[in-house]
């Protein structure tokens, strides 16, 4: 067995010499001193050995080892030394190749077109204003004029937090609305705001619903503001979305937090007698609006008989859609990347 220990030290040091480069070293190394390595399968046999022979093998195959393990050790730092001088040296490189390039990433869609939005506004004197997506019921219900048994505070529209009986209920924000409630707050009057921003809601997943989608609400509270002025705000934006002025019209609808209260319809930009967007109307509903109703003024703490205003929201997972030609909102939140990388930069 001492025979075939100093075999092992004498061809050990000498494959260690002979190698080149990290990956042989490496091979080297585990065949020499691996668990399975040559100098293990020597050691496993120290058992077979006489008494008074096992200290004296055991000693000797210690030092074989150590003096392999400096052996590797010296040679990886000289193999180390060697290349990174042979990298300072440029040997082996072709400056003339091209660099390696990072793959460009994207604006998601609903990004961009809120980007756009904000820069819009921000240049006709709004604020950009955002709250929390988790809100107190007051904030998301109260304060917006929705009475206590309004179907939309039901646990299968709204999203409700588990919270200690007795405590301040909370839930999911199902709008950008109370971001309203905030800003008044935050600001008082005269006041012009968009809230751009995630909601949830508990819907049945479709083509064209989801339980997570972007809306952005547009205020303004100053005196003697009226629905010219709404109409103003809202064909602006859609001007600034679709890059033209549209046709649009009012219909009456209603919404707790405003009185009166619109939609906004927009003539499809994509058809003249009717496509799979319009669904053959020709007309596209696109956002909802109002003047602010004055229960929402007197919980912001604003006196209604001095000040007035409008509120308007729009759908921007729906506008990046009619933008981009997008079928089924579930794209959105998919995080697939076959889809997102179709709106690379």
């Amino acid at each position: 067995m001492r025979d075939r220990l100093e075999a092992l030290r004498r061809d050990g040091l000498a494959a260690v010499s002979e190698s080149q480069d990290l990956d042989t070293l490496y091979g080297v190394e585990s065949r020499l001193l691996g668990r399975t390595g040559a100098l293990t399968a020597e050691l496993k046999g120290l058992g077979k050995l006489l008494p008074e022979d096992r200290p004296v093998v055991g000693k000797l195959a210690n030092e074989i080892k150590q003096a392999l393990q400096g052996a590797l050790d010296e040679r990886r730092t000289a193999i180390e030394a060697s290349e990174l001088a042979a990298d300072l040296a440029g040997e082996g490189l072709d400056p003339s190749l091209p660099g390696a390039s990072a793959p460009k990433g994207g604006v998601h869609p609903v990004l961009a077109i809120a980007r756009e939005l904000e820069d819009l506004f921000s240049s006709m004197g709004y604020v950009v204003w955002d709250g929390p997506e988790i809100e107190s019921e007051a904030n998301n219900f109260d304060a917006l004029n929705i009475p206590a048994d309004h179907p939309a505070r039901e646990g299968h529209d709204t999203i409700w937090m588990d919270v200690e009986k007795g405590s301040t209920r909370r839930c999911l924000r199902t709008h950008t609305s109370p971001v309203q409630v905030r800003a008044l707050r935050e600001f008082g009057a005269p006041l012009r705001v968009i809230a751009p921003g995630r909601v949830f809601r508990q819907e049945a997943q479709d083509a064209t619903h989801d339980h997570t989608f972007h809306q952005m609400e547009g205020l303004v509270v100053d005196k003697g503001v009226g629905v010219p002025h709404m109409l103003h705000a809202m064909n602006s934006l859609l001007e600034g979305v679709f890059g033209r002025k549209l046709e649009t019209r009012l219909r009456p609808g209603f919404f707790p937090f405003v009185e009166p209260g619109f939609e906004l319809d927009a003539r499809c930009p994509f058809c003249k007698e009717g496509c799979k967007v319009c669904k053959g109307s020709t007309w596209i509903e696109l956002m909802p609006g109002g003047l602010v109703h004055p229960n929402v003024l007197t919980a912001a703490g604003l006196d209604p008989e001095e000040y007035s205003g409008f509120a308007f929201g729009l759908g921007l997972s729906r506008i990046a859609m009619l933008r981009y030609g997008i079928n089924d909102i579930r794209w959105m939140m998919s995080g697939d990347l076959r889809f997102l990388e179709q709106f690379q930069a």
